[in-house]
């Protein structure tokens, strides 16, 4: 099947002056999970080329097997370089979605208007989308087809509170991704802090924080493969 995988383009963490972009472990993780699984995988983001790494995922407490193999991929290296714009993305094109985090998507493509009409359109057309940490705030103007909010009444995780205390961030974010879920009308749940989490509600996947991204991309698997999710 063909996975599209969307990155931000945003590279400015606020009026801070440091930079942010997408959270490599979940991008690498899910990579791997569905490029493993026999998946062809497109990458695309809203500038196209080459996505900014939040630099804090590169260092080196942040690294896991997935980032480590990463590193030592070259062509997957190239593929990240010269990811496609997304205005450009059919999404007819593709079976499924999938969107890793970072602080970068709060910027840029939860403000998108493509990204936008991507989920909507795969959702119409019966196919999965997931989204892992602060990527779920891509869904913050979605709508469903009667114009109401897609998480309204729809059980979603997302990036807490508590983890964006955690990091110094709850006064540089431009809106904190729980209490935006909540106010959209999200069944909204979490597990511990920094501990996984993935939520399943049909064919809407959404996973908590950096360790949720590999077990949101099997869920992801799981919805493909028509199989029950579990309780």
């Amino acid at each position: 099947m063909n996975i599209l995988m969307v990155l931000t383009s945003h590279d400015q963490l606020g009026d801070t002056g440091k930079k942010t972009g997408f959270w490599l472990e979940e991008f690498a993780a899910p990579y791997y999970v569905l490029k493993d699984a026999g998946h062809a995988i497109t990458l695309a983001s809203p500038k196209g080329g080459q996505p900014p790494l939040d630099p804090k995922s590169d260092e080196p407490d942040a690294q896991t097997d997935a980032t480590r193999r990463f590193k030592a991929d070259k062509d997957g290296q190239a593929q990240l370089a010269a990811t496609e714009k997304l205005s450009d993305i059919d999404a007819s094109a593709f079976d499924a979605v999938f969107y890793p985090g970072g602080h970068g998507p709060l910027w840029d493509l939860a403000n998108d208007a493509d990204s936008k009409a991507l989920i909507e359109r795969t959702l119409a057309d019966d196919k999965p989308v997931a989204l892992v940490c602060h990527a779920p705030a891509v869904l913050k103007d979605v709508t469903a087809p009667d114009g109401s909010p897609l998480v309204k009444g729809r059980k979603v995780t997302g990036f807490t509170n508590e983890e964006e205390e955690a990091v110094g961030l709850t006064d540089v974010v431009p809106f904190l991704l729980e209490d935006e879920l909540k106010r959209l009308g999200g069944d909204y749940s979490k597990g511990g802090t920094f501990k996984p989490h993935v939520v399943t509600d049909g064919l809407l996947i959404t996973g908590q924080n950096p360790p949720s991204s590999e077990p949101a991309a099997e869920a992801l698997l799981k919805v493909l493969a028509k199989e029950p999710a579990e309780a």
